[in-house]
């Protein structure tokens, strides 16, 4: 990093590298996963802001390490997280296939907390009744955090830790880190929210399409992690 750049521009570089990253295809992968389950549009913003934040706690704790303790990331770490995102595309993947075949489905029920009444749209498995009493679950908002964990700490985190060793300020680069991570919670919220228009509007008119697009994003899900683990794997010479 040129010392006369000025901090600003830094910041802003790092909001729109943010912005960006959101759009990487693993990160949608997995997103569109769980965006897939049946929550509407605004569980799926939800979803987003949710990874977002696990995603950022993952790289200021990275940061942490390499500010504070001037350490980096040796390869074959960085290697390996980046395959335990692959064996979490394919694992998300298959758990959304499995429950299609389990025929798993959409239900809509009405709710209420004290006094306001909503109606609340997600995914019963086919051994739960749908009028079975049941509560939001918190599990909901853990999943898509802890996606964003896996991601953050993955190739993600190298790119990001190798632009922090040019900043020479530490507090310019815990900033830069806060700002690049705002950038991927509103790129992700704006991301999943479209990702979830397709399966709302299935939702509510054509069942047999709604089947088809969680169908494919299972497998897009899956086939995006093989890709990864092949392409970490011929890196790494592994499959050379």
């Amino acid at each position: 990093m040129d010392p006369t750049t000025s901090p600003l521009a830094v910041l802003g570089l790092g909001f729109v590298l943010g912005l960006r990253h959101a759009l990487d295809v693993d990160h949608l992968a997995a997103v569109s996963t769980i965006v897939s389950q049946g929550r509407g549009l605004w569980r799926s913003s939800l979803v987003g802001a949710v990874w977002g934040l696990g995603h950022t706690a993952s790289l200021l704790a990275a940061g942490v390490a390499v500010i504070a303790l001037h350490t980096e990331i040796p390869p074959r770490l960085s290697q390996a997280l980046e395959l335990g995102v692959a064996v979490m595309l394919i694992g998300l993947g298959l758990n959304l296939l499995l429950n299609l075949r389990r025929g798993a489905t959409v239900h809509v029920h009405a709710h209420e907390h004290g006094r306001h009444r909503h109606l609340h749209v997600h995914v019963h498995p086919a051994d739960r009744v749908a009028a079975e009493p049941h509560h939001h679950p918190v599990i909901g908002s853990r999943r898509p955090f802890l996606v964003g964990l896996v991601h953050g700490l993955a190739g993600s985190a190298a790119l990001l830790l190798a632009v922090l060793a040019t900043i020479p300020s530490p507090a310019v680069a815990f900033v830069y880190i806060a700002i690049f991570g705002i950038g991927s919670i509103g790129g992700m919220m704006i991301m999943s929210t479209l990702l979830g228009l397709p399966f709302t509007l299935a939702r509510e008119r054509f069942h047999t399409i709604d089947l088809a697009l969680r169908t494919a994003s299972g497998i897009g899900s899956i086939a995006v992690g093989l890709l990864l683990a092949w392409e970490i794997g011929t890196s790494a010479g592994f499959l050379a």
